[in-house]
C-alpha cells in the first residue's frame, strides 16, 4: 500500500489498528453463523477480521485499483465485488445471501445517508447495521426531537430501530488522517416496528422537513397540494415544525394522511 494514491473522491481513509478492527466486529456481534456485507472494503484490514469472525463475507468496493490488494486476502469465505453499491439493485444484493446478513462498513461522508436509506428502506434481509461514520453524522443518527441535530435521518433510523453510538474513534486512527473524528454506530433493524408503509412514511416525513422554518402544515400543502382546510380538521397540531415531532408522532401523522388518501379514492 506504500505506493497507493488515496482518492479524495472516494473519501478513502483506512483503518489499521487491529484492536479497533476486532472491536468493530465485536460491536456488530458477529459470530460464525453470520453472513456479512461489507461496503467499502478499502485495503482489506477490516475485511480480514470479518472473514475470521463470520461464516461468509461479501465485500463491495468501488475502487478497481484496490483489486490486487484485496485479492491477496485469499479467504475462502470472501466474495469480492468491484462496483458502486448505490448502483446495484438492493434485491440483487439480498439475493447474494441465504437468509439475513449484517451490514458493516467504514463509510465516507458523501455516501453515508444514501447507504443508510437504501438498506433500511429497500433491503428485506439486512438484520443489523454497524457503521463507522463521521461524528456529526453519528449525532444526527441518534438525535432526539427538539435537538439541533434532529432531522430526516434521525426519524428514519428511529423508524427502523434504535441507533446507538457504540464507540468514539479518533481521527488519528485513520490513514490518511481526516479532518474530523468518527464514531461507530450500531442498530438492529426492526421491520414492521410500526404498522404503516415505510415508503409512504418516508415521503411524509421528508416533506415535513423540506423547509425547517415552515410549519408541518405549510410543508405538506406545498409538497402534496393538500387542501389546507381539510388537513386542519384532522386531530393533529399542524402549527408545529418537523423537528418538534418524535417518530411516534410522525407515524400518527402519516396514518391520518393515509386515511385521507383512502377516503379520496373511495369517492
Amino acid at each position: 500500500m506504500m505506493d497507493f494514491v488515496f482518492k479524495k473522491r472516494f473519501g478513502q481513509n483506512f483503518l489499521t489498528d487491529k484492536n479497533l478492527l476486532r472491536g468493530i466486529c465485536t460491536d456488530a456481534q458477529i459470530c460464525k453463523d453470520d453472513e456479512v456485507l461489507e461496503i467499502g472494503a478499502g485495503a482489506g484490514a477490516l475485511t480480514k477480521e470479518l472473514c475470521e469472525f463470520s461464516k461468509r463475507v461479501v465485500a463491495i468496493e468501488i475502487d478497481q485499483d484496490l483489486k490486487p490488494v484485496l485479492e491477496k486476502i485469499g479467504a475462502k469465505n470472501l466474495t469480492l465485488i468491484f462496483d458502486d453499491v448505490l448502483k446495484i439493485e438492493t434485491v440483487k444484493i439480498d439475493d447474494m445471501f441465504e437468509k439475513t446478513f449484517k451490514l458493516v462498513a467504514n463509510l465516507p461522508y458523501y455516501i453515508t445517508s444514501p447507504i443508510i436509506f437504501k438498506f433500511l428502506r429497500e433491503s428485506k434481509k439486512v438484520s443489523s447495521i454497524t457503521i463507522m461514520v463521521q461524528k456529526e453524522v453519528a449525532q444526527r443518527m441518534v438525535a432526539k426531537s427538539g435537538s439541533k441535530d434532529y432531522g430526516l435521518l434521525s426519524v428514519s433510523c428511529a423508524f427502523f430501530g434504535t441507533p446507538l453510538i457504540l464507540r468514539n474513534v479518533s481521527r488519528k486512527m485513520f490513514c490518511p488522517i481526516p479532518d474530523v473524528d468518527s464514531c461507530v454506530v450500531g442498530m438492529k433493524v426492526e421491520r414492521g416496528k410500526f404498522d404503516i408503509d415505510a415508503d409512504f412514511f418516508y415521503s411524509i416525513t421528508k416533506a415535513c422537513f423540506k423547509s425547517r422554518r415552515k410549519t408541518i402544515l405549510n410543508n405538506l400543502v406545498e409538497e402534496f397540494k393538500f387542501n389546507k382546510n381539510q388537513l386542519c380538521l384532522l386531530p393533529f397540531d399542524f402549527t408545529r415544525r418537523a423537528e418538534e415531532l418524535g417518530v411516534n408522532e410522525f407515524v400518527s401523522l402519516a396514518k391520518l394522511i393515509a386515511n385521507i388518501n383512502e377516503e379520496g379514492k373511495s369517492k
